[in-house]
């Protein structure tokens, strides 16, 4: 029998009603962790729970935009098990797909609310509790090959991803001599629900450029890829590992940044189509 990496503990994953999170929610309860999934997208967080079948897994509503709901998130989760070991701050949006000079500064506001200040509650948050009851907690937030290029993408979402690597960083430092660990795992594109609808496009057509721009060859990059790394870093395998990018990208953000403009100009045509067409 496999070994269970997180046998007994206690995760709580956000934006885990589909993608990424979805995943690693599944992965997650399979090595025997115990998790709670936060979203908004409470008919679908449901199924995904029902799906799993097991008694190691609840749903609660929480828009990490709202404080008080990220508060309660934690408290019950407390509540209900006892402890957290694990923070997966995975909830996020890709939010407008202008470049600076068109940009709706209501849409940055959105994306700034959703993807830094959601992370850094959750990390905050999570960070206390875990020192308040003594554990030797992982803390994991979900970054993107955008946190380390420019590469002429969605100005807000750039933005964001470089700030959560700050927020990871500055997180490590200060809750490292807690014994807490704080990481980021970044994908490259990945078919996700989210970005299907983002950009209109079939999963096998994000899959297309991102399998083009990758250094990697015979192989496509999966949600269950990503959460394989998150497990990793949830798990005692990572336990001397903070302050750490893992990139899950095919080798994207180490080769020369004008292969990202490759996706972002695809993505580009996609949504000035997308676009015309209403």
């Amino acid at each position: 029998m496999a070994k269970l990496r997180l046998h007994g503990k206690i995760a709580i994953i956000t934006g885990a009603a589909s993608g990424i999170g979805e995943a690693t929610a599944r992965l997650f309860v399979e090595h025997g962790a115990f998790v709670v999934i936060g979203d908004i997208q409470d008919e679908l967080g449901q199924k995904v729970v029902s799906s799993i079948d097991s008694d190691k897994i609840v749903y609660k509503h929480c828009d990490i935009r709202d404080e008080s709901q990220v508060q309660e998130l934690i408290l019950c989760t407390i509540q209900k098990y006892g402890s957290l070991d694990i923070m997966f701050s995975n909830a996020g949006i890709m939010g407008s797909s202008t470049r600076l000079l068109e940009m709706d500064m209501a849409s940055f506001d959105e994306s700034i609310a959703i993807n830094l200040r959601g992370s850094a509650l959750l990390v905050k948050y999570a960070g206390r509790a875990m020192v308040e009851n003594n554990i030797r907690g992982s803390i994991i937030c979900t970054g993107s090959v955008s946190a380390t290029a420019g590469a002429n993408g969605p100005f807000g979402y750039t933005v964001c991803k470089h700030a959560i690597l700050g927020i990871v960083r500055a997180a490590a430092s200060e809750l490292g001599k807690h014994g807490i660990r704080v990481n980021c795992v970044s994908p490259s594109g990945v078919a996700t629900p989210l970005s299907c609808a983002t950009y209109n496009s079939p999963p096998s057509e994000i899959e297309m450029v991102s399998a083009t721009i990758s250094g990697l060859k015979g192989i496509i990059l999966k949600t269950e890829h990503v959460a394989e790394a998150a497990l990793f870093l949830a798990s005692d395998e990572s336990v001397y590992i903070n302050g750490h990018n893992l990139a899950v990208d095919g080798g994207v953000s180490s080769m020369n940044t004008a292969f990202l403009a490759i996706w972002v100009s695809f993505f580009q045509l996609k949504l000035q189509s997308f676009s015309s067409d209403w």
